[in-house]
């Protein structure tokens, strides 16, 4: 079975236990015969996939319904997998969604750590300092880079921690924040794995 997962600057392929990526600037989806399963927040690529017979959009295959409209479909298939927890995707924007019981309770979008870094450089070069994700966020800053750690991480922390319940961390910076949630799961195929529990509900693999 070939999964793919398709975002703004690539193609991300699961072909069984090999993982893959393709630029989207310069891959061709014609080149690909076999039949591929698939979700997008890409516009460009949808429309450009719409007519390739075996290319099967997932999202075709979702009950819309428990989500809001412009939720992107990578949020919603990694719910779809989720019974319980918190959903934290650390990526060039961090996405928090929360599940009870099977339900999306709702989620909120965080700057990635690039680009949360670049706003402070921003502001003033004095402040061009990475994060310190080994910071302890139980005790004030009393330095500068710890200062826009704190300030940074903390938000994210409280309110994550505020409800209570377990957190899986996927995306890729999900081991970074390892650091802060210790006691999180972090699951790097969790959308593959939605995107499979998908395909076996609606049975049509």
């Amino acid at each position: 079975m070939l999964l793919c997962d398709i975002g703004n600057t690539s193609y991300h392929f699961l072909d069984g236990e090999l993982s893959f990526k393709k630029s989207v600037a310069s891959f061709n989806p014609l080149k690909m015969k076999e039949k591929i399963y698939y979700i997008s927040v890409n516009k460009k690529v949808n429309s450009e996939l719409a007519g390739l017979v075996n290319w099967i959009n997932l999202a075709a295959y979702i009950d819309m319904s428990h989500y809001y409209d412009t939720m992107g479909i990578d949020r919603i298939v990694a719910c779809e997998m989720v019974k319980n927890g918190v959903i934290i995707d650390a990526g060039s924007a961090i996405t928090v969604d929360v599940v009870k019981n099977g339900h999306f309770e709702g989620g909120f979008i965080y700057p990635g750590v690039v680009a949360m870094q670049k706003s402070y450089e921003n502001i003033s070069p004095a402040l061009a300092y990475s994060f310190n994700f080994d910071l302890a966020l139980d005790i004030m800053p009393k330095n500068s880079q710890d200062a826009i750690s704190y300030g940074y991480l903390k938000t994210l922390y409280s309110e994550v921690m505020s409800h209570k319940m377990p957190i899986i961390l996927t995306g890729g910076d999900a081991k970074l924040f390892k650091k802060i949630f210790k006691d999180a799961k972090v699951d790097e195929e969790l959308i593959f794995k939605g995107m499979k529990k998908i395909i076996q509900k609606a049975d049509i693999c």
